[in-house]
């Protein structure tokens, strides 16, 4: 399962970021790493971007990004 799979008001806990280069780098940047858990608060009308909270702060996410992150739910 990914990220862009999680439902509104779930949490997930992070298994691993996919992807290479610049892209994965931002991703690990915002703090989105092995083992951290990601609480998805809304999603946009569209379905894009997704609001998430992330080691205590809000954080919007595009599917495209969210599709790189493997998580499991908590």
């Amino acid at each position: 399962m990914t990220l862009k799979d999680a439902k509104v008001g779930e949490t997930v806990k992070v298994l691993k970021v996919i992807g290479e280069g610049p892209i994965k780098r931002r991703i690990m940047d915002l703090g989105i790493t092995k083992g951290v858990e990601i609480y998805v608060r809304k999603v946009a009308p569209l379905g894009d971007p997704f609001e998430l909270t992330v080691r205590g702060y809000e954080l919007s996410l595009r599917k495209e990004d969210a599709k790189m992150i493997a998580t499991e739910r908590v």
